[in-house]
């Protein structure tokens, strides 16, 4: 047993004792992150290399600070992605969504699909695609300007040159790409106003631009997101837009057959709760 390797077990305890959801991993990817190695290879580390900022990092996390502010960067199905304050942290449950969007978009008979994600945030979204589905081209929109700085430097690092991003809201975006889009996507903000987040994290770090939705319900965003969908998607293309468990049958009826959706479905993700919506513009 190494020393690092005594000091993040000692680390482990009081981040479980903070209610931390994962203290051992937590610990250990601070540990990584200050002394530049894999978690992997933190048995590596020399005992005279330990690095005493580890438990400046440490404290921060058992204040509930988000690890992934520590550490600068989150993961997101395979990509690594720079985050900080002014943007949400992309969350495990949207990496289903964003999964079920490649598949779709792997199964159309496009060459190369042209894509939207409306309120791209970190671009963790249009990115993914961008990376997983050969040839496509991304419009990525965002209109905070924090999380718009954040997906830009995203974006200059791994957009491939076929993600392109607008400073719009998603109400009003891209007027040009009218019956031409194959798939639009969005994660929007969703939580009623007056809601109180339960994780820390969440509530204390989030921007809430990016949390709390406009109307009683908070589904003013999702609205948007359906209108919007309707004058970008070509006949035949897919919209895909995230919520909260319990909003999972007001969204799906926000997509009604009489606005010319057709196979309209309310989807779980890996905990089986109602995550996001799919619909299909009808092609009559």
């Amino acid at each position: 047993m190494t020393f690092l390797l005594d000091e993040i077990a000692l680390a482990t305890a009081r981040l479980a004792e903070a209610g931390v959801p994962s203290p051992r991993t937590d610990a250990e990817e601070i540990a990584a992150f200050v002394h530049g190695v894999r978690r992997g290879e933190l048995h590596t580390v020399r005992d005279a290399d330990f690095d005493a900022l580890f438990w400046e990092g440490v404290a921060r996390r058992e204040a509930r600070e988000p690890l992934q502010h520590i550490t600068g960067h989150a993961y997101f199905r395979y990509l690594e992605l720079s985050v900080g304050p002014g943007v949400f942290v992309p969350r495990p449950e949207t990496e289903v969504m964003a999964g079920w969007a490649i598949e779709t978009l792997r199964e159309m008979d496009v060459t190369a699909p042209l894509v939207v994600d409306l309120g791209t945030g970190s671009g963790a979204i249009a990115l993914s695609i961008a990376q997983e589905v050969a040839l496509a081209e991304v419009h990525a929109v965002e209109v905070d300007p924090a999380a718009y700085t954040w997906a830009k430097r995203n974006i200059s690092e791994h957009g491939q040159g076929r993600t392109h991003l607008h400073p719009e809201d998603l109400a009003e975006a891209l007027p040009e790409l009218n019956g031409k889009v194959d798939l639009v996507i969005s994660n929007p903000p969703y939580i009623p106003p007056g809601a109180i987040p339960r994780d820390p994290e969440v509530r204390h770090y989030d921007p809430s631009r990016a949390l709390y939705g406009s109307g009683d319900d908070g589904l003013g965003e999702v609205r948007a997101v359906e209108r919007t969908a309707r004058r970008l998607l070509r006949p035949g293309g897919w919209v895909a837009v995230e919520h909260a468990d319990e909003q999972g049958r007001a969204v799906y009826l926000t997509f009604p057959e009489d606005n010319g959706w057709r196979d309209v479905r309310l989807r779980q993700d890996l905990t089986r709760r109602d995550r996001f919506v799919t619909a299909r513009l009808g092609q009559d």
